[in-house]
């Protein structure tokens, strides 16, 4: 490898044992990332229905614009415990924002909040294929417009 690459994998080696040690911890401090933006999100919003939102929107926009290309390494990425207990702690958040939504009344309420929570999660993984931000939350009202206390 020649350039700054081959330097900088260089450098990187001498911390690392291999190039599979450089991608999880890149990827595990992604994911931190990912979690502490969302958690300032949801904490700069004033109320319940607003939190909800601002969350799932932000939420959208990541999963859109981390797609992988590649299905080998997204696959080989997305095995390590720190993903699970990402999307563990994620689901958490939703449960607690939908939780307090539907105690003031902005989501049905006839659903427990872990199921609704699942329910957002799965519904927000079809952002990965969307190909604008504006579009992403087009499909965060879709998510809203299905969270709604029935009629």
């Amino acid at each position: 490898m020649g350039g700054l690459l081959g330097e900088n994998i260089g450098h990187l080696s001498k911390y690392f044992p291999d190039v599979d040690t450089i991608l999880i911890t890149w990827h595990e401090r992604q994911i931190a990332g990912h979690l502490d933006h969302l958690a300032t999100v949801r904490d700069r919003a004033s109320d319940p229905g607003e939190r909800l939102e601002t969350v799932l929107r932000a939420y959208a926009v990541m999963t859109r614009e981390s797609g992988y290309h590649d299905n080998d390494l997204a696959a080989f990425l997305h095995r390590c415990d720190q993903v699970a207990q990402a999307q563990h702690q994620l689901h958490e958040m939703l449960r607690d924002l939908l939780a307090e939504a539907s105690d003031a009344g902005v989501v049905r309420d006839d659903v427990v909040p872990d199921e609704l929570a699942a329910y957002c999660l799965y519904a927000v993984t079809a952002a990965r294929g969307l190909h604008s931000k504006t579009a992403a939350h087009r499909l965060v009202k879709v998510i809203l417009a299905g969270l709604a206390p029935p009629v």
